[in-house]
């Protein structure tokens, strides 16, 4: 563990935080706490206020100083996830500590999500690990040995290669990155029922029924060359499976189905198979 560097990166709590300044060992820090039940903002990996206060309330529970740093005696006394440096072992199905928490922040800013920050390795993180070995062309095991953290740390971001019309007419709501102690992997447009929805692109739908894991009424279309676009939540469907589309074509009104706590859109961009995040692409 970069003892020191993470200690530099908690005293930035006292100004403001930049996304240059984005960690995943600070994201880790925030799992932790977390975990102790004194952190409640999002796992951003930002060093921030919140952060530092949460530190130092830990530390005041421990009889530890309270100087807002993460040392070596805050992370030995925040036990099971403030142990294990990133890249110390082989992560796989069980592990728990400090370095799963990084990898998972690290798999979400690469376009492959666990679903929660929680610095545990389940199902969820072992299919993440999945999805970006069959990015990157490994073998796609679930496991986190030497070559995929080595990948991972010299992959590129995704992003969209080809343009996007908006989907909606209608402002955005919240966007693509951490949110709360998740990953919230696309962009949400705050649209009234019923409000139409149209192709981002041209291409081909792929995919046009109900979706059980959260999505609700889901069109999914592919515009070749790996490019896939997601409009989920909505309540009635245009199109049907194997129709072509042009970009603009009407794909079906916004709505609340799956998950969600009111009507909207959420809209994501895939390239091949890792998530992107679909607002440099947009135009219109």
């Amino acid at each position: 563990m970069r003892a020191l560097g993470l200690a530099m990166l908690v005293l930035l709590g006292a100004g403001a935080a930049t996304a240059s300044a984005r960690s995943a060992d600070v994201a880790a820090l925030q799992v932790a706490l977390y975990a102790r039940g004194l952190y409640a903002g999002d796992v951003d990996g930002l060093p921030g206020r919140a952060t530092a206060g949460a530190v130092r309330a830990f530390q005041r529970r421990e009889r530890l100083a309270p100087d807002g740093i993460a040392g070596p005696r805050t992370r030995r006394a925040l036990g099971r996830h403030g142990r294990h440096p990133y890249g110390s072992r082989t992560l796989r199905r069980g592990r728990i500590g400090w370095d799963v928490a990084v990898l998972q922040f690290l798999l979400a800013l690469h376009g492959c999500p666990s679903g929660t920050f929680d610095g545990g390795y389940g199902w969820h993180t072992a299919a993440a690990v999945a999805r970006f070995q069959r990015w990157a062309g490994l073998a796609p095991d679930g496991v986190a040995g030497p070559a995929t953290l080595r990948t991972l740390a010299g992959a590129p971001v995704p992003r969209s290669p080809i343009a996007l019309l908006r989907p909606v007419a209608a402002p955005l709501g919240d966007l693509y990155g951490p949110r709360g102690h998740r990953f919230h992997a696309g962009l949400d447009f705050r649209a009234n029922y019923g409000a139409p929805i149209r192709a981002a692109a041209g291409g081909r739908v792929v995919f046009a029924g109900y979706d059980a894991s959260g999505f609700g009424k889901l069109v999914v279309v592919d515009h070749g060359g790996g490019v896939l676009t997601r409009y989920a939540h909505l309540s009635r469907f245009a199109v049907r499976r194997g129709e072509a589309v042009g970009a603009g074509a009407p794909l079906g009104l916004v709505g609340a189905t799956g998950r969600a706590t009111g009507p909207h859109l959420h809209f994501e961009v895939l390239v091949r198979g890792a998530n992107a995040d679909p607002l440099p692409a947009l135009t219109g």
